[in-house]
């Protein structure tokens, strides 16, 4: 069972980006993202209006925080200095991280981006402005990512776990009369206690007022939507429903979703469902080390076309997740095409997957009235693959009784 990132893992991390920082002949890698910081670092914040500013040299690490983090980040382990400003707009948040950088002896750094995002109204200055300081671009982290350790593909796999007692919960709460919301609520808050009365003080919290597992799902006609809305309406025989369900391990995700219906489904709805069942198995059974990624979208587009639905599908077939709902790669017939564009600083060898991708695979099909989607997490090994996921998904066990 594991619920936590080992210390290593973190220092394995820094040790990677100060080789990358060194051979990009940096004096410093300085990042605003606040998913960058925390895989870094381990600190974890919300990415509001006040930048967060992490700097990497060969042997420190600081921050820049507003006030109120101040008391959060100052006992991490692996940040040596804490510099804050009150708040923004008056606290000045990037004239503080220059201050840092300089103390740093940083007169050329590599960042993730030239100034903090505009999140929440934030305005401010780029980084390059403020000194005598050129700023390179850079997407180390974002691209470490791609590759899970053994250590992060645990806590997905801890995660697939929960999500299935949560998935579980929901199915048994459905009814007709229902409401989606009260049963994803219910279903949410009963495998949330489960995994705390288990996990207990082994859980990292990462909650505010919500637990560690949600699972909820979308009904109706709001089904033919991808990212349709939770409809206020209460369900009813007959319905199609498109479920979800994670759970926070660590900050890390994993992705369970099914089609399932409120009775007896129709011949129709039966049809829909097979198609896309089998699209699912034919992208899994492509996966792979080795193997291109655009191949795996290909294939099921094919079986679409062969099928004559290809104009029901909306999206390619999956993406990689971990601390990210989404995450690249992505398993697009056009990743190939993607990588060798001259607008990213990928190459050929980021076009095949790897040992340490993990796979969401959900292909869908979405007619004028439902939608029909299954979504498993599924790890790449080195000689094959990992089911996480494991919620049936056979058309019986994903039918609920009527009595």
């Amino acid at each position: 069972m594991a619920t936590e990132l080992p210390d290593s893992e973190y220092d394995g991390r820094l040790e990677r980006i100060r080789n990358q920082i060194a051979d990009a002949d940096a004096d410093a890698g300085v990042w605003f993202g606040a998913t960058s910081i925390e895989y870094l670092t381990g600190f974890d914040h919300i990415q509001t209006e006040r930048p967060v500013v992490l700097a990497v040299t060969a042997d420190r690490a600081e921050i820049t925080v507003p006030r109120l983090e101040v008391e959060r980040v100052e006992s991490n382990p692996r940040i040596d200095t804490v510099f804050h400003y009150r708040d923004y707009p008056g606290g000045r948040p990037i004239a503080v991280a220059v201050e840092m950088l300089e103390g740093l002896g940083a007169e050329r750094v590599a960042a993730d981006a030239d100034g903090a995002p505009g999140t929440m109204g934030y305005e401010g200055p780029p980084l390059s402005e403020h000194a005598d300081i050129a700023v390179d671009d850079q997407s180390w982290v974002s691209r470490l990512r791609w590759e899970k350790s053994d250590a992060e593909v645990d806590l997905i796999r801890e995660s697939a776990k929960w999500a299935n007692l949560g998935h579980r919960y929901l199915a048994e709460e459905t009814e007709p009369g229902a409401h989606p919301v009260t049963v994803s609520q219910r279903a949410s808050m009963e495998a949330s206690r489960a995994m705390l009365d288990t996990l207990g003080d082994q859980y990292v919290p990462r909650t505010r007022g919500s637990g560690p597992v949600h699972a909820g799902y979308i009904t109706g006609e709001q089904t033919r939507l991808p990212h349709g809305h939770t409809a206020n309406r209460r369900l009813e025989e007959g319905d199609v429903l498109v479920t979800g369900a994670t759970a926070n391990v660590d900050g890390y995700y994993s992705e369970l979703e099914r089609t399932m219906f409120v009775g007896e489904p129709t011949d129709e709805q039966a049809h829909y469902f097979e198609l896309m069942l089998e699209a699912q198995t034919i992208a899994i059974d492509e996966l792979g080390p080795g193997v291109p990624i655009a191949d795996v979208d290909a294939a099921v587009d094919a079986y679409f076309e062969e099928q004559g639905v290809a104009d029901l599908a909306q999206h390619h077939v999956g993406h990689n997740i971990g601390m990210g709902g989404h995450e690249p790669p992505y398993i697009d017939r056009g990743w190939d095409d993607h990588c060798e564009s001259e607008y990213t600083s990928f190459d050929a060898d980021d076009a095949v997957m790897r040992p340490g991708h993990v796979w969401t695979i959900e292909p869908g099909l979405y007619t004028e009235r439902e939608g029909y989607r299954h979504s498993d997490t599924i790890a790449i090994t080195d000689d094959g693959i990992e089911w996480l996921t494991y919620y049936p998904r056979d058309l019986e066990s994903n039918v609920i009784s009527i009595e």
